[in-house]
């Protein structure tokens, strides 16, 4: 279950806090505006608020303003072109088609431009029924605007003085993840559990959390100007330390089950792994709370366990049982969960101290660890062509709002196009998951909140009630709109609803007649989301290619911090944050289409195995960096620094030759594993010597693995 979804944590979280903001702020403004005017003007100004207020999101201040402002003067334009084309019929048909194109056009800005593209389409559905003159329709767009500068300038404000709590929560949001991703990790010590399902299960929360630690760095590291600055953002440089840590436990989980089977040393490694994960909730509570964090979970009776299952297996390699592979496994476990239980006691340390000043990176360019986005119109002209999927999709929603006026136009009975339409755009989304997803959701949330609406009204048809459960409503839309949209959708039923019922109490129909054009809407969803489709297995070539060259820079960069070039892990830390950004994005795009119809879908488990080859890139370097740090002080510099220099030669060649054109046809020679890098250890004496040779031939291997599945994925597509 989702974090926020837990009542012990949901009122701590910025999802509440954003309800709240948001329903202060559109009641605020409508019930000032009622001091002044009558019902009908103080709900065009709760639009113009309620338009600002799909912007409003956890963002940099800067951005913030700059966003919002851009929804302001966008969505202003808008009601004005709109109120001043409904006279003319022709017209206002023909604009809504434009508008509707050229608002999606907006999401080659990437995500954060989709709540604009939202607001945008709400409010030329709101202004589509209104027939205007050119007087009023000028009024009309400025008390519009008037709203919708109010409701910026209050945003801002809150935002302002609860600048560094957003950070707070965002970074507790990015800890309930990383300790939900451990939860995945304990999985693999019990037997009950598949191996496989559990890999995939664990790459599926990766990408999540790959996106909750981007949040968190855009808010954390783009301004630390203060002691409470530097408290989270110490405690955000602890996550990331822990989190690879996290990544260096992955090891041989088969042979470790068969090796240990008969032993409880199992199920006690799945309870260090479950005591972790709950460790780290306390320390995201904490934060949560504005609180310091002070560890309460003792691990000695298991690491006590560990050490005693230990000896044994020592007992049986020295009698000469044939237990020497399990021991090696076992310690090596052991060690890994030391360093995380040190790892987390320092996370907690983090958010005790006041620190003076940040870390090593105080004047360092944090661009490349933070989200880039540019508003350039050369951005959208290049995707006026008919292989882009934006621009497919943009034609797509264009079409699909052309039916959706036409079959209003046609229905018996007084149909609201405006629904119709307003329906369509909320559920036609980019690729056909998300449209199946939003379809199931809006149909449901429609349903319900209906429902809800009609008891209310025949049962609880007073003003406070109604008032009551509308504040309620505004309460819950923004609350659960990016935790579970299908609440959302309930929410904002009840709330429109019982809005209309207090404008027009008499219209008896109000209720059915909204069914029944979500229905239709839908239905045109539905039909069009077919139409000039994109399907995922079609981006598969660009992210394989995009992983693999990322890959590349990150070994480049890994090797260069294990033989100790450069002055710290800067460097790396940028060519992880990559790698990890792009498995984010296939693997978001393999959960895409494994919704989409499965005539349509291309090399599943290939494109599973290939992700999960990479991620065990990533935990092999881990692991080496975790061995030498171990080992640093009896380190033979010079002979381990070979053996690297010559392994990582190895693994650039073989991912390059994944990354050649000739890797895509059939008929290239299969790949073998590099031999392991001819370096005399017998000469220099070093405990570490194995734990090195090992993961260099894990990691040689996984390489190779590499290659096979991208060619086949390319196979595949093509």
């Amino acid at each position: 279950m989702h974090y926020a979804l837990n009542l012990r944590t949901f009122f701590y979280s910025h999802y509440f806090y954003l309800g709240l903001r948001f329903a202060a702020g559109l009641v605020g403004v409508t019930l000032i505006t009622l001091q002044f005017a009558d019902m009908a003007t103080a709900m065009t100004v709760c639009i113009g608020a309620l338009c600002t207020a799909l912007m409003d999101m956890p963002s940099p201040l800067r951005h913030k303003f700059n966003e919002m402002s851009a929804s302001v003067l966008l969505c202003s334009a808008v009601t004005l072109l709109i109120s001043l084309c409904a006279p003319v019929h022709w017209l206002l048909m023909s604009m809504l088609v434009a508008i509707s194109f050229l608002a999606c056009m907006m999401v080659v800005y990437g995500k954060k431009s989709m709540p604009l593209q939202l607001a945008t389409l709400f409010i030329m559905t709101m202004s589509m029924e209104h027939d205007m003159t050119v007087r009023e329709s000028f009024i009309h767009t400025g008390l519009f605007t008037l709203g919708a500068v109010a409701y910026l300038a209050y945003a801002m404000g809150i935002s302002w003085i609860l600048r560094h709590r957003i950070k707070q929560q965002v970074l507790a949001e990015a800890l309930f993840e990383l300790a939900a991703y451990i939860d995945i990790k304990a999985d693999f010590y019990d037997t009950r559990y598949n191996l496989t399902e559990q890999f995939n299960k664990l790459v599926r929360h990766q990408s999540l959390l790959a996106d909750r630690q981007q949040a968190s760095r855009d808010l954390i590291l783009r301004s630390h100007q203060n002691s409470k600055d530097a408290i989270v953002v110490q405690t955000h440089v602890c996550m990331l330390d822990l989190y690879e840590l996290i990544l260096s436990t992955h090891t041989d989980y088969a042979q470790l089950r068969v090796h240990l089977a008969d032993s409880p040393v199992l199920k006690t490694l799945h309870d260090l792994a479950y005591k972790a994960a709950r460790d780290i909730e306390s320390v995201a509570y904490d934060v949560t709370r504005k609180k310091a964090s002070y560890p309460e979970i003792s691990y000695e009776s298991e690491l006590d366990a560990i050490e005693a299952e230990l000896a044994s297996l020592q007992r049986r390699v020295d009698e000469g049982k044939p237990a020497q592979e399990a021991l090696a496994v076992l310690r090596a476990q052991r060690n890994k969960v030391r360093a995380i239980i040190k790892m987390i006691v320092e996370l907690h340390r983090a958010s005790q101290k006041v620190y003076d000043s940040t870390p090593f990176w105080v004047d360092a360019d944090m661009g490349p660890f933070l989200s880039q986005q540019k508003y350039e119109l050369r951005m959208i002209l290049s995707h006026l062509r008919l292989d882009s999927p934006i621009f497919r999709f943009s034609l797509r929603v264009a079409m699909a709002i052309s039916v959706g006026l036409a079959v209003a136009a046609w229905l018996p009975y007084a149909a609201h196009s405006y629904w119709i339409v307003l329906t369509i755009v909320i559920i036609l989304k980019p690729s056909f998951s998300m449209t199946k997803q939003r379809r199931s959701d809006r149909i449901v949330g429609t349903i319900v909140g209906c429902v809800i609406t009609a008891l209310i009204i025949k049962y609880l048809n007073y003003p406070a009630a109604i008032l009551g459960f509308l504040i309620l409503s505004t309460v819950a839309t923004p609350t659960f709109i990016y935790l579970r949209y299908r609440y959302a959708a309930i929410a904002v039923s009840i709330m429109i609803l019982l809005q209309m019922h207090l404008i027009a109490p008499g219209n008896h129909d109000l209720i059915m007649e909204r069914l029944i054009d979500t229905f239709i809407g839908a239905a045109v969803a539905t039909a069009f989301s077919f139409v000039l489709a994109s399907w995922e297995y079609q981006s598969l070539p660009r992210l394989i290619r995009e992983v693999l060259g990322v890959n590349l820079r990150y070994m480049q960069a890994s090797f260069d911090l294990l033989q100790g070039k450069g002055k710290d892990d800067f460097a790396y830390r940028i060519e992880r944050k990559r790698l990890m950004d792009s498995l984010a994005a296939l693997s978001s795009a393999l959960v895409r289409m494994l919704d989409e119809p499965a005539r349509k879908q291309r090399a599943v488990e290939d494109i599973n195995l290939f992700i999960v080859q990479n991620y065990l890139l990533v935990a092999h370097v881990a692991a080496l960096r975790s061995i030498l740090r171990r080992h640093q002080k009896e380190l033979p510099t010079a002979p381990v620094n070979a053996m690297l220099n010559e392994s990582h030669e190895q693994v650039v060649r073989t991912l390059a030759q994944a990354l050649a054109p000739q890797s895509a046809s059939p008929a290239s020679e299969p790949a073998t594993a590099p031999a392991m890098a001819a370096v005399d250890t017998a000469s220099v004496p070093w405990s570490g010597w194995p734990l090195v040779q090992r993961r260099i031939r894990l990691l040689q291997a996984d390489a190779v693995k590499i290659i096979v599945h991208s060619e086949a994925i390319v196979r595949n597509v093509a």
